[in-house]
């Protein structure tokens, strides 16, 4: 056993997007941390250690732990770890426990965003690319959402909440919007719209905004 500890990303969430990496990572892992759902993408997983939302802390602090016992610990993270993922978190606990950083590694992982961008067309090096989860402020968006490009985000809420925070703040009704829903599963939704619909529609909270400089050419709610 060596004490080290992966920081994985897993992907979107369908197990096509899991890289070589991650899965040859876990195989040969002491311990998997992740959610039910994250590990469940894999097939070979020696001890499973589930977390939810409620015991997430306690979950990451007992990887760590066991890493400093000796152990390999992978930690599993949706998308990309540094991308709204647990990279930090466990940079901090481990760093309270005075683990070496240099016996952690990050595997990264592609993101909803990056699978956003593709599906759309999208030169995500020239985008307003943010991320508000779990953050209450989401202000900052006034700053760069009329600077001429797409601002790519992942929504702190519903869609709908951050559509009509937009229009509330005075940006234009007609902007073309393109939400992505669900990506990489059977159920995959991408709505193409105007931002006044997009703030009168209902989506589930797995979703990607994409908010274009333009006004909308196609015809509302089309799906593409």
């Amino acid at each position: 056993m060596e004490n080290k500890i992966y920081i994985i990303g897993i992907g979107p969430g369908s197990s096509e997007y899991l890289t070589k990496k991650a899965v040859d990572t876990v195989k040969t892992s002491d311990y998997t941390v992740g959610s039910t759902r994250a590990i469940d993408l894999f097939d070979d997983v020696n001890n499973k250690i589930a977390f939810n939302v409620k015991d997430l802390l306690d979950k990451l602090e007992k990887g760590v732990d066991l890493a400093i016992e000796g152990n390999t610990v992978s930690i599993l993270s949706t998308g990309d770890p540094g991308f709204s993922g647990v990279l930090n978190t466990v940079l901090r606990i481990a760093n309270e426990k005075n683990f070496p950083e240099e016996k952690i590694e990050v595997i990264p992982g592609i993101s909803s965003l990056q699978l956003a961008a593709a599906r759309n067309h999208i030169q995500w090096d020239n985008a307003n690319v943010m991320t508000f989860h779990g953050r209450e402020n989401i202000e900052y968006i006034l700053k760069v959402i009329n600077n001429g490009k797409t601002t790519i985000a992942l929504p702190s809420k519903k869609v709908r909440d951050m559509a009509q925070f937009l229009l509330d703040n005075g940006v234009d009704e007609h902007r073309e919007v393109v939400v992505c829903e669900r990506l990489s599963y059977d159920d995959e939704k991408i709505v193409r719209s105007t931002l006044k619909d997009i703030a009168n529609s209902e989506f589930t909270y797995m979703c990607i905004m994409a908010v274009s400089y333009t006004h909308l050419t196609l015809p509302t709610n089309s799906r593409v």
